[in-house]
């Protein structure tokens, strides 16, 4: 009898240290595997905006019922995201803090590039304006508290997002050949 209740005391210890890690394995991704996949291709700061943006939208197509772009590459992208209204709307705060972190992190490391930085600082901001008013609709619609607290922080990522990229250079006008042209000529003079 001894036997038995030492068995029974095992299962129930092994059952209760063991439960936890199921409903960890059962915990849902904010990236569906083929979105994860392009984020890890796109290791160019302003190739991985672009892709987080996306993601963003299609998550905002889902919610609204509206169909979603097509696609260039469909096979890439794969199915569309799936959820409910709070797993989707916890994505979209997830992404835009991805989004942010990135960014964060180029800009720590010093690996602000003249040129693909700021053009993703833009991409990412303007994003950013045209989610605020969705948010907001969204959240003047909701009375679910949780909704709401995930909208509000979606928000606010989104007010960091435009505030930091105030602070981002503007990007040096673009030369025209006849200018480049212009320049290559001059030079050729001053050195004959």
């Amino acid at each position: 009898m001894k036997k038995f209740y030492f068995v029974l005391l095992c299962a129930i210890s092994g059952f209760i240290l063991l439960a936890p890690l199921n409903t960890d394995a059962q915990r849902r991704d904010y990236m569906t595997d083929a979105e994860s996949e392009l984020v890890r291709e796109a290791q160019q700061i302003d190739l991985r905006i672009e892709v987080l943006v996306k993601m963003i939208d299609r998550r905002f197509a889902v919610l609204n019922g509206t169909p979603l772009k097509p696609e260039k590459k469909p096979e890439l992208w794969g199915e569309p995201p799936t959820g409910t209204r709070i797993e989707l709307l916890s994505d979209i705060s997830k992404l835009l803090q991805k989004a942010v972190d990135d960014i964060d992190d180029v800009a720590a490391h010093n690996r602000m590039d003249e040129k693909f930085f700021p053009k993703a600082m833009r991409h990412l901001s303007a994003a950013a304006a045209q989610y605020q008013p969705q948010i907001k609709a969204v959240y003047d619609r909701t009375p679910d508290e949780k909704e709401k607290g995930l909208l509000m922080s979606a928000s606010e990522f989104c007010a960091q997002i435009i505030e930091a990229s105030a602070k981002v250079p503007k990007e040096a006008p673009k030369e025209s050949k006849e200018s480049k042209e212009n320049k290559k000529k001059k030079s050729k003079n001053d050195t004959e």
